[in-house]
C-alpha cells in the first residue's frame, strides 16, 4: 500500500515537470519571435449602447432647458429658446422644448396685453420645429393658429403648414375648411383680413393637393380685391391635379358667373394643352349658345370662347362658329353688340370654318356688293374681315364674289386682300 502511494506521487511530480517545461518552451519561443502566430481572440464588441447613451444625454439637456424655461420670465424664455436653437447636440429631443413653449403661449396669451414677446416665442419655436421636421407638432400648431389673435403671427403659422404639412390630409382639409368659412364671412359682408386669405392661398398652393381646387375657385368667385383673385388664379394653375376635369365640371354645372370665371382660367392657362383648351372652349361656346336666356356672363363666356377657338384654329367647332356668327350678326343689326364682336365672329369662321362657313361669308359679301353698287356705302372693316376670312377658308365657291371686289369702288387694301384670297382658293 505504501509502495502504491509512492508511485502515484512520483507520477504527479513527473506530470508537473512536463507541463512546466512545455510552458517555459512556449514562452521562450514567443520572446525569441514576437511575430509568431498566436491563437486569435474573439473581437471586442462595439459599444452598442453609445447611441442610446447620446440620446439619453440630449434628453437630459432638454430637461435642463425645460426647467430653466419654466422658471424664466418672458424675455428669459426667449433667450433660452434661442440658446437651445444653437445647440446642435439636442437633435429631435428639442421638439419637447418647443412644443412646451407653444403650450405655454396657448395657455397664457390671453392674460398678456402686449403679445410681442409671445410672438417671438412662437416664431422661434415654429422655425426650429420646421428645421427638425416635426410633423407631429402640426395639431398643436393648428390649435394655436385658430385661437391666437395676432394676424401676422397667424400668417407665419400658415407658412409653416405649407412647409411641414405636405401630404397631411388632416391639415390640408383643415385649411380648406378654414378658407371656405372666411369666404362665406366675406360674402356675408363681414370684414376679413386679406393677409390671411392671401397666405391661405399661398399655403394651399405649396401643399399642392387638388382637393383645394373648389375652395380656391370659391375665392375667385367671392369678389375679393383683384390682387387676391389673381393669386387664386395662379394657385389653380400651379396645384397639381386634373385641372381640365375640374373646369369642365364647373362650366357644365355651375351658374353663369362661375362658368365665366372658370373659363378665364382657360384663356390664361399655360398648363392646359391645346386639346384641353379646345375642348373646354367648344363646350363653353355650345352651352352659351344653347342657354336660351339672356345673361351678360353667358355672353362674355361666348365671346371669350370664340377668341380661344380662333387662336387654336379648332375646326371641330365649325358648326358652332357659324351659329355664333348669325347670332352676333343679328345682335349687331339691332345695335346690341359692338362691331368688334362681329369682326371676331367673322375671324372665327376664317380660322375654323369649312365650305359651310365660306357659303355664309360669301352670301354676306354678295349683300355688301349690292349695297355698295346702290349706295356707294360700305363698312371697310367688316368687308376686309370677310374677304380675308374667305381666303383663309380657301373654298372656291367664294371665287365669284372675291373676283367682283376688283370691279367695285372698294379701298385698295380690300382689293389687295381679295386678290390674295383668290390665290389661296383650293381647286
Amino acid at each position: 500500500m505504501n509502495k502504491l502511494f509512492c508511485k502515484l506521487i512520483c507520477l504527479c511530480f513527473l506530470f508537473l515537470i512536463f507541463n512546466a517545461s512545455f510552458i517555459f518552451s512556449q514562452t521562450e519561443a514567443l520572446l525569441e519571435n514576437p511575430q509568431a502566430p498566436q491563437v486569435p481572440h474573439a473581437p471586442l464588441q462595439a459599444p452598442l449602447q453609445a447611441p442610446l447613451e447620446a440620446e439619453q444625454e440630449s434628453s437630459l439637456q432638454v430637461q435642463a432647458f425645460l426647467q430653466r424655461f419654466i422658471r424664466a420670465d418672458l424675455l428669459g424664455k426667449i433667450d433660452i429658446l434661442n440658446e437651445a436653437s444653437l445647440d446642435d447636440t439636442l437633435g429631435e429631443s428639442a421638439v419637447q422644448l418647443y412644443e412646451y413653449a407653444l403650450h405655454f403661449v396657448l395657455d397664457n396669451y390671453s392674460q398678456i396685453d402686449d403679445l410681442s414677446d409671445m410672438n417671438n416665442i412662437i416664431e422661434i419655436s415654429i422655425r426650429n420645429l420646421n428645421s427638425i421636421g416635426s410633423t407631429d407638432s402640426l395639431d398643436l400648431l393648428w390649435r394655436l393658429f385658430l385661437e391666437y389673435p395676432d394676424i401676422q403671427t397667424g400668417v407665419e403659422m400658415l407658412a409653416a403648414f405649407g412647409a411641414m404639412g405636405k401630404g397631411n390630409s388632416k391639415i390640408i382639409n383643415s385649411i380648406n375648411d378654414y378658407l371656405w368659412d372666411k369666404n362665406l364671412q366675406f360674402l356675408s359682408g363681414n370684414i376679413v383680413d386679406y393677409r390671411i386669405i392671401s397666405e391661405c392661398i399661398s399655403t394651399l398652393m405649396e401643399l399642392g393637393d387638388s382637393s383645394s381646387y373648389p375652395v380656391i375657385f370659391s375665392v375667385i368667385c367671392s369678389g375679393y380685391p383683384e390682387i387676391i383673385t389673381f393669386e387664386a388664379y395662379g394657385a389653380l394653375e400651379n396645384i397639381p391635379g386634373n385641372l381640365q376635369h375640374f373646369l369642365l365640371t364647373v362650366i357644365e354645372g355651375n351658374p353663369p358667373y362661375e362658368k365665366y370665371a372658370a373659363f378665364r382660367v382657360v384663356t390664361e392657362s399655360e398648363r392646359l394643352t391645346v386639346s384641353e383648351r379646345g375642348q373646354l372652349a367648344e363646350l363653353a361656346l355650345e352651352l352659351s349658345l344653347s342657354a336660351g336666356v339672356n345673361d351678360i356672363y353667358l355672353d362674355l363666356l361666348r365671346y371669350d370662347a370664340v377668341l380661344v377657338l380662333t387662336q387654336l384654329g379648332w375646326t371641330r367647332a365649325n358648326t358652332l362658329a357659324i351659329r355664333n356668327y348669325y347670332r352676333v350678326q343679328a345682335d349687331y343689326s339691332q345695335m346690341s353688340v359692338t362691331k368688334e364682336r362681329l369682326i371676331e365672329a367673322i375671324h372665327c369662321l376664317g380660322a375654323v370654318g369649312n365650305s359651310d362657313a365660306a357659303l355664309a361669308l360669301g352670301l354676306q359679301l354678295g349683300l355688301i356688293h349690292a349695297r355698295t353698287v346702290s349706295t356707294g356705302v360700305y363698312d371697310a372693316e367688316v368687308t376686309l374681315a370677310i374677304v380675308s376670312s374667305l381666303g383663309l377658308i380657301g373654298d372656291n365657291a367664294a371665287f365669284d364674289n372675291l373676283l367682283y371686289v376688283s370691279h367695285l369702288p372698294y379701298s385698295e387694301i380690300i382689293k389687295t386682300a381679295a386678290r390674295e384670297a383668290i390665290d389661296r382658293l383650293k381647286w
